[in-house]
């Protein structure tokens, strides 16, 4: 597994990660054991990847909680990395103390490798009060690194003025690219890492989704919740041509003879500025694939070309 540095100051980290939102089951759909989501968190150690990205709102803790049990037999070889969500503890500063409290219960451990914020606030709370009870928290030595996620330039800005922001966590993929022109090279100048979630478009870019495929109505790819990644990729008008792009890409990925979902991450971490992306699944067979896009980076100038055409650049 390849490895990059977080940022100017960060660990060296695997250039992919397991994204464990799924772990927690809800908003996901379907029953699945917890022993096999947590047999899918160890084949991802397994094949080199050495951080695990959780949150206190994945299932009310419960991602967490198995996040925990895998690190009780692996601490020494696995980061976790964890956020505290405005709708879930807040983010007063009281609050992201006792969120960083509940995580290290959860997690069983003694500190957190890097602590997140998952989304800007929403009732008024000010950032820099949220910054700096973050930048306590790591003074204490209850967390190494620090980094935001779903955040702007402007409110990375504000971070800065008052400790160094280790990492970024942003929605990107091949279907998905707001950052890519102008924010993930100025995070790149100024020493912050970019954390690439959801690059495989939540199963779109893996070419097993037709317009026929029929989610569970827990899933929230469904449309049941109404989020924002669904009325993007997924609705109504929306999905037909995000498939009729996958559908191009599909050719690409089988002229270079890889799966789909490995040409799409591995030009995800070809991106400049992108540190390294989050690839989840409760399927140990998927997180095998997933993990071995991170053996080489995709290099090849014609393919990237020929990709960036199919985007419309």
């Amino acid at each position: 597994m390849l490895r990059r540095t977080l940022g100017a100051h960060g660990p060296e980290i695997s250039v992919i990660g397991y994204g464990a939102w799924e772990a927690g089951g809800e908003m996901w759909g379907g029953d699945v054991e917890d022993e096999r989501t947590m047999q899918a968190m160890e084949t991802a150690i397994e094949c080199g990847v050495d951080w695990i990205d959780t949150a206190e709102a994945y299932g009310d803790g419960r991602s967490e909680e198995l996040v925990g049990r895998v690190l009780a037999r692996h601490r020494d070889d696995v980061r976790v990395f964890t956020k505290v969500a405005p709708f879930k503890s807040g983010l007063r500063p009281e609050q992201v103390k006792r969120a960083a409290e509940g995580s290290l219960k959860r997690l069983g451990v003694d500190h957190i490798d890097l602590f997140q914020i998952h989304w800007p606030d929403t009732d008024g709370v000010p950032i820099e009060d949220t910054w700096g009870a973050m930048a306590g928290l790591q003074d204490e030595g209850l967390v190494r690194y620090l980094g935001v996620s779903n955040f702007d330039r402007e409110l990375v800005e504000r971070c800065l003025a008052i400790r160094h922001v280790d990492s970024v966590q942003n929605q990107y993929s091949l279907l998905h690219r707001e950052d890519e022109r102008n924010f993930l090279p100025w995070l790149e100048q100024h020493g912050v890492g970019y954390l690439a979630y959801g690059p495989l478009a939540y199963g779109l870019l893996t070419g097993t989704i037709t317009k026929e495929t029929k989610f569970d109505p827990n899933d929230w790819r469904s449309g049941r919740w109404n989020l924002g990644y669904y009325r993007e990729l997924f609705a109504p008008g929306k999905l037909e041509p995000n498939l009729e792009i996958v559908a191009a890409l599909k050719k690409v990925a089988e002229r270079v003879d890889v799966p789909l979902s490995t040409l799409a991450l591995r030009a995800a971490l070809a991106t400049q500025g992108v540190t390294a992306a989050i690839a989840g699944s409760r399927n140990p067979t998927h997180v095998r694939t997933n993990a071995a896009a991170g053996e080489t980076f995709l290099d090849a100038p014609d393919v990237l070309s020929e990709i960036r055409a199919i985007l419309g650049d």
